[in-house]
């Protein structure tokens, strides 16, 4: 079910190991055995600001358009209540299908609490649901959640074949939420719902680029842009250079019909950077970890992403 690219490889034998039979404790029993004997990680960094680069920052709380006042509504006075102190909220969309009792919502949220040190992060995830249903369940064991008013004709409630229609309008749907986020000043960490949280993810954020993105078979010798980028995962700084470089992705979507967010991504990256100037750094997957590329090094990762798993049940089944 995760948002990235699919390959049927490698999902028996990795939900194998990180889920087994009872997915529900499995994933949970490694999180809470898993313990660094160096200690609790750091907090979050309160002073991304002094990267020595030039930023360029957006007003907080940019004025909102008619339209953005009905399709956001609520939005700008929730966000205060979720971000860090350095305007920083973690992103995680759900539906009907996902937020059931047991699945994955469950087992996103309770990692942070089985995680090492990262109970408070918790307190500042948005759940953003993308139907009523969904929403309704994320109320019941979240005090964060977001209705996301998707106009569209999709049925966002029930889980959705990879590639069909519907799924491609639910992974879209994102990114015009994000754009929002950025332009009132917000930062994002944004990861699928197929994910689960072992270790602080920000101390491993490159601070001076725009976009930091996790990457499938990361190779420390490949150029930034040329390793497999995966948008499962990735942190965006408010910036002018983010919200154009957002509003670019959402455009190019018409030059490549039938194709989903991530696909489109990666063939403009290059085009971002020339263009907009901005700086997007892969992410290694030592720490960002996934079924695509697996590292036997638990005393390391921070997060573990499904990808490379095509459909709800690879997820969250053997």
């Amino acid at each position: 079910m995760g948002l990235g690219f699919r390959s049927k490889e490698g999902c028996s034998h990795a939900a194998s190991f990180l889920l087994g039979a009872a997915p529900s404790t499995a994933l949970l029993f490694f999180l809470a055995s898993d313990r660094l004997g160096e200690g609790r990680l750091s907090s979050i960094s309160r002073s991304w600001g002094s990267t020595g680069r030039t930023q360029l920052p957006i007003a907080h709380g940019a004025a909102p358009t008619r339209d953005q006042e009905v399709e956001f509504a609520g939005l700008a006075e929730l966000l205060p209540k979720v971000a860090m102190e350095d305007r920083t909220v973690i992103l995680t969309p759900v539906n009907e299908a996902w937020a059931r009792p047991g699945f994955l919502l469950d087992l996103y949220l309770e990692s942070f609490k089985n995680g090492e040190g990262i109970a408070h992060l918790r307190n500042h995830v948005l759940v953003v649901a993308l139907d009523a249903l969904g929403f309704d369940r994320c109320k019941a064991v979240h005090p964060y959640c977001y209705l996301l008013q998707v106009t569209t004709n999709a049925n966002m409630s029930s889980a959705k074949g990879f590639m069909s229609r519907d799924y491609l309008e639910l992974v879209w749907t994102k990114l015009t939420f994000q754009q929002r986020v950025l332009e009132l000043g917000y930062n994002f960490l944004f990861t699928d719902a197929d994910m689960v949280w072992f270790r602080n993810p920000f101390r491993r954020i490159a601070i001076y680029a725009d976009m930091s993105c996790s990457s499938d078979h990361f190779r420390p010798s490949r150029a930034p842009l040329d390793q497999p980028l995966n948008t499962g995962l990735y942190y965006m700084k408010s910036t002018n250079r983010s919200v154009e470089m957002v509003k670019y992705w959402q455009a190019a979507r018409e030059r490549f019909p039938g194709r989903h967010d991530q696909w489109v991504f990666v063939m403009i990256k290059r085009e971002l950077v020339s263009k907009l100037q901005v700086k997007v750094e892969p992410l290694e997957t030592v720490y960002f970890g996934g079924f695509c590329e697996y590292h036997d090094d638990p005393e390391k990762v921070c997060t573990i992403h499904a990808d490379c798993c095509v459909g709800l049940a690879c997820d969250v089944q053997v």
